[in-house]
């Protein structure tokens, strides 16, 4: 089964990747080797979809969802059950909705005429269309508004193994919340955080119906990542394989991530 449904398609996909496979317009298809690779190192719309994912996987899943999900964590152990079970409600909700209705909800909270705006002109203050002066900095804020549940849940898990008592001495020594954060509580789950950072990324590095609600990777092509350059290169410009190059890619670039991951997660044994 899984020779015939997981590694069979894999290994097809790896095929494509080194042919010129176009979806209309070609007789059969021909095996170009690196063509593809070379064009796409050579071409400036794939190195800016690389810059923008980057920044999109940065500052939606390194920064955002990690870093809020192990503040709303720590927050909770401190609240009341029902502030607990309204928040958490709250986040799972955002986190459970399908990627392209998040996509449109977002995308009306962030349009010229959407509830951010509205909001901003009751503060009196200055309105802009956020999906055209600032698409990947939007798409990035509505990632973390619906991946930040996961993160949540990790560190939830994590800060309910640190002995309460140890936290306790430690105040009892003086340390303040933050010094008590940083030397006792974060080491003490750094599993969970080289964990939850590496799932983040690849979930991260491959959102596609998030952008393409929101943005369609515009305005222009400031807010493509990968996977939208993938595949807008595979099927609305035919070039299939050329696409999958790109997907191989992408491919290549969760893999360095995991690594990265891996290795210090290792070090730490």
């Amino acid at each position: 089964m899984l020779l015939l449904f997981l590694a069979g398609p894999i290994g097809y996909c790896c095929w494509i990747a080194f042919t010129d496979t176009q979806l209309t317009g070609q007789a059969s298809a021909s095996f170009v080797g690196l063509e593809n690779f070379r064009r796409a190192f050579a071409d400036p719309d794939f190195l800016n979809a690389v810059v923008l994912t980057l920044v999109f996987t940065v500052v939606s899943a390194i920064l955002g969802q990690n870093t809020l999900g192990l503040a709303l964590a720590a927050l909770m152990r401190r609240a009341s059950r029902l502030v607990r079970s309204l928040t958490g409600a709250v986040v799972i909700c955002a986190w459970v909705l399908p990627e392209i209705v998040a996509g449109f909800l977002l995308y009306t909270f962030f349009s010229s005429r959407g509830t951010l705006n509205d909001v901003l002109a009751w503060l009196q203050l200055p309105e802009q269309n956020w999906l055209f002066t600032l698409p990947i900095l939007a798409v990035s804020f509505a990632n973390v508004w619906r991946g930040t549940a996961f993160s949540m849940l990790v560190y939830s898990a994590a800060l309910s193994d640190v002995p309460r008592e140890v936290t306790e001495s430690a105040e009892v020594d003086g340390a303040s919340g933050w010094q008590r954060m940083w030397h006792i509580t974060l080491p003490m789950i750094r599993r969970s955080i080289g964990t939850n950072l590496m799932l983040n990324t690849l979930q991260t590095l491959s959102v596609f119906g998030l952008i393409w609600a929101m943005t369609r990777g515009g305005p222009g092509q400031r807010s493509t990542t990968l996977p939208v350059f993938m595949y807008d290169t595979a099927f609305n410009k035919a070039l299939i394989g050329y696409g999958t190059a790109v997907a191989l890619l992408l491919l290549l670039v969760g893999a360095l991530f995991s690594v990265v991951y891996l290795r210090l997660l290792r070090e730490e044994v």
